[in-house]
């Protein structure tokens, strides 16, 4: 069964740390931006951790929520570092724009079913970010 998560910086820290900790600071930040950015959107939930676990007809918004793999995170520095970047994401985010709008990513070396219903941003890292097309 899964465990629910419940405080804001332990959700961020998590999702950076399981989409980006490969990547250097502005990919955990830009991961960040996109969680917060849907937060903030009407179409999404309105909290970090509703964010994060949301499911849809295909699985979950985020792949490493529902894969039925352990969430704990086993490298220890990149768990820090993931921390340090959501807390300050968490402090200081609105002065934070690397991705504008947008609320969908996906690494560079996929190419998702829903990308082309979506406006591309930027490459940021190893992600191409995307907003919706109003």
């Amino acid at each position: 069964m899964i465990e629910l998560l419940t405080t804001p910086a332990l959700c961020l820290a998590l999702n950076i740390y399981h989409e980006a900790r490969g990547e250097p600071i502005y990919g955990q930040l830009a991961v960040a931006e996109v969680t917060m950015n849907r937060v903030d959107s009407p179409k999404f939930p309105n909290d970090i951790c509703a964010v994060i676990q949301q499911s849809n007809a295909n699985g979950c918004q985020f792949s490493w929520w529902c894969d039925g793999k352990s969430d704990r995170p086993t490298d220890k520095e990149a768990w820090r570092q993931s921390q340090i970047v959501a807390n300050a994401y968490l402090a200081h985010g609105n002065y934070i724009d690397l991705v504008g709008d947008a609320t969908f990513y996906h690494a560079d070396y996929v190419k998702p079913y829903w990308a082309d219903k979506f406006s591309k941003v930027k490459k940021v890292g190893r992600h191409v970010f995307y907003r919706s097309q109003t």
